[in-house]
């Protein structure tokens, strides 16, 4: 059945709640504002952040000696000298790692002792890798194992004879050893409470 033009018409009272007054436009015009204002400050930002971009005060983190571009002050009467065991760290506090390693002349049989040393390497561009610093000697007649460099501290297990009868194969003597850096030199800690500066 068709609707007469009255029946169509909207009842003017139950949409009254939909025209705008100068308060709702007021109240929307602020809302707008604070979601823009949020937006813009949420926003990522563009480019490299500062922190990341520059290197830090210091320069990039300096890398060890290479033990291997080194030669030893170690005699081995012709035959090779080999590293056995390198550890690496800041033993003196100035920022930069040092290198400690474990050497020994690879003599093909027997067992020869190992002399270990500090290395270090100068700042300057092109500069080698250089012993300054020898905290086992080989007339001390003890080969290494367990080298390790934390907060400083060089650790080594040491492998010794009680006689010259021990046969050189079969040490029977060990001991932990530990040096540390003071007052301009290391200082040698053993595990009997004996200590020797070198």
């Amino acid at each position: 059945m068709p609707h007469s033009p009255a029946e169509l018409a909207p009842n003017v009272e139950t949409l009254a709640h939909t025209h705008a007054k100068p308060l709702h436009w007021l109240a929307t015009a602020t809302a707008m504002a604070a979601v823009i204002a949020t937006a813009g400050l949420v926003q990522p930002a563009t480019g490299t952040p500062a922190d990341t971009a520059r290197p830090t005060a210091n320069g990039p983190q300096a890398a060890a000696p290479d033990a291997a571009a080194v030669t030893y002050p170690l005699d081995c009467k012709g035959a090779p000298q080999a590293v056995t065991a390198t550890a690496q760290g800041d033993l003196d506090g100035d920022g930069r790692p040092e290198t400690v390693a474990a050497v020994r002349c690879d003599a093909g049989s027997g067992t020869p002792p190992h002399a270990i040393y500090v290395l270090t390497q100068d700042r300057t561009e092109g500069a080698r890798p250089r012993v300054v610093a020898t905290l086992l000697d080989t007339p001390q007649r003890q080969t290494t194992a367990d080298l390790t460099v934390s907060d400083g501290v060089v650790t080594a297990t040491l492998l010794g004879y009680s006689s010259p009868e021990i046969p050189r194969y079969s040490p029977d003597v060990k001991k932990l050893a530990k040096w540390r850096w003071s007052g301009g030199k290391f200082r040698q800690e053993l595990t009997d409470s004996t200590a020797r500066s070198v």
